[in-house]
């Protein structure tokens, strides 16, 4: 179920009642200008929380916290170093720094927290993507939106007031001392907390981090204080110096990621390039950009981004391995091929997908025995595990085409063993079931491809011959017309038959515009051209 729309148009809260009454599981991404927020599900109860660019590394948050030492952090980072397949919670609570239950019970807060957090976005977009779980987390929780719903009206009834004092976090507040002890009011504990950060110079957000609160406690702090006329007012940090730090950089480069990840293709690139416009020679920001570019469509474009990517220092392999698979979509078989050969150099010889594209681009070029050694050669590549089900695919298709159907029928059985719903496997299969002879095995592999992908045209297709063959035509019809939907320049054969149902059924002016389209596909095809001169006669 893909849910997509405007936080103006339905409030988070409402999106996250949806979410849970479905029991849906999966990533619910909400940004407003540059935040970039995440709230994961599992079965409908929230799991995991987090706001990209906010410093939230739970080691930096049990130390704010109290719950550890700077020391016991940096020896948990030392012992992770040894053991990367560890995580710094759980080294943490092997070397005795933290018991397990305060450890949990603590991302349960900030998670929480997160939570609480993006209730206050008011504007922006939300997307959810189904089944996709966070990555790398120490321990995830089962919490019911339900039970965080009141609190977070509340403090979103809250925050409305508190943005009237505090519009922006990068405003800078200094405290009147001697009227808070003159005062003699008793000040809350997070009132402290700020006071001890707030010499003049920081601005709210360093507040925040400095202090270890969320927004929303920090916000709050302030905003008692402010209205008590303890703090004021002097000014907003200064601007930014003209070196570009890494924190800025990153910051874009994650957003870009965090877009990418969930699909918003424009707003990544847009993060991608003001990465490049901080770091002209970023590579990783123009490979991405190629990448985005690419799920649009935008061929010639991604081209150019791949170009200025590998011209970069320190490109790799598979930037170039991108740029040939653009120039393979834009008929460049040629350019694909020197891509691909410049990926060999740069220590892709002995990666399989390069070596399985130099096959694929040689049989795009009609080389087909070229084809076929270059894909023999990828097999090894892969080691113990599976080829790739493109592997199987274009390895299948190039042994049918050079004749070798036993050894086709071979590759895809086994292809179909390690990738079961791949479709396009099965489509092949039905082809060569039907060059073999078999007709009732590819009935079989054509219905089987299309359970596992609808979307496909030519399985449609294929599917159609089969019944065609079987003098199925109320069958046949239904999956040609499926197919031409899909595709309406599939090919001018599906048109001749559609037309030449069209005519058994008597319905004479559908067939000869059936068949006037075949026409179009292919001038020379005589069968059609006889065709409509015979039934333009009896008309």
């Amino acid at each position: 179920m893909a849910i997509k729309g405007s936080l103006k148009e339905a409030s988070l809260p409402d999106v996250l009642q949806l979410l849970a009454m479905g029991k849906k599981t999966g990533c619910l991404a909400v940004t407003h200008r540059n935040n970039f927020g995440y709230i994961y599900f599992d079965k409908g109860k929230i799991c995991y929380a987090s706001i990209v660019n906010r410093r939230d590394r739970i080691g930096d948050i049990l130390v704010k916290a109290g719950s550890i030492t700077q020391a016991q952090l940096e020896q948990a980072i030392t012992t992770q170093a040894k053991h990367r397949d560890k995580r710094i919670g759980e080294i943490l609570v092997a070397e005795g720094a933290i018991k397990r239950d305060s450890l949990h019970e603590q991302i349960r807060l900030q998670i929480e927290e997160a939570v609480y957090f993006l209730f206050t976005w008011t504007q922006g977009t939300f997307n959810f993507e189904a089944d996709v779980a966070p990555e790398e987390q120490d321990f995830q929780v089962a919490i019911n939106p339900e039970s965080l719903l009141l609190e977070g009206a509340r403090r979103v009834d809250e925050w409305s007031l508190i943005e009237k004092k505090i519009p922006a976090f990068d405003l800078v507040f200094d405290a009147d001392r001697k009227k808070i002890q003159e005062a003699g009011v008793a000040l809350t504990r997070e009132q402290e907390m700020v006071l001890n950060h707030m010499d003049g110079r920081r601005d709210v957000a360093m507040i925040m981090e400095d202090s270890g609160l969320g927004e929303f406690d920090a916000g709050k702090a302030i905003y008692g204080l402010v209205s008590a006329g303890f703090v004021q007012r002097i000014g907003k940090t200064r601007a930014a110096e003209p070196a570009v730090s890494d924190t800025r950089v990153d910051e874009h480069r994650n957003l870009g990621v965090a877009f990418y990840k969930t699909g918003m293709l424009d707003e990544a690139m847009r993060e991608f390039r003001r990465v490049t416009e901080l770091r002209e020679t970023d590579a990783s920001a123009r490979f991405y950009i190629g990448l985005a570019l690419m799920r649009q469509g935008k061929w010639t474009d991604a081209v150019e981004a791949f170009k200025l990517c590998v011209a970069q220092p320190g490109a790799r392999a598979s930037a170039l391995h991108n740029l040939a698979y653009a120039y393979e979509r834009l008929g460049r078989y040629d350019d694909a091929q020197a891509a691909l050969d410049e990926a060999m150099r740069r220590g892709g010889a002995t990666d399989p997908r390069i070596q399985t594209s130099l096959g694929v681009v040689a049989l795009r070029a009609g080389e087909v025995v070229t084809a076929d050694e270059a894909l023999q050669l990828a097999r090894p590549l892969f080691g113990a595990r599976p080829p790739t089900a493109a592997w199987f695919h274009y390895s299948a298709l190039t042994a049918a085409l050079l004749g070798d159907l036993e050894r086709a029928l071979a590759l895809l059985t086994e292809g179909i063993g390690a990738h079961p719903h791949a479709a396009a496997l099965y489509n092949n299969l039905t082809a060569v079931h039907e060059r073999r002879g078999y007709h009732s095995e590819a009935l079989q592999a054509a219905e089987r491809g299309v359970q596992e992908d609808a979307g496909v045209a030519q399985l449609h297709k294929n599917l159609g011959d089969c019944h065609y063959r079987a003098a199925r035509y109320d069958d046949a019809l239904q999956c040609y017309e499926r197919a031409v939907k899909l595709n309406a320049r599939l090919g001018d054969d599906v048109y001749l038959k559609l037309g030449n149902i069209r005519f058994k059924r008597q319905e004479r002016e559908e067939a000869v515009r059936c068949w006037e389209k075949a026409l179009e596909l292919d001038p020379s095809n005589a069968i059609v051209r006889n065709n409509l001169d015979a039934v333009r006669q009896v008309l």
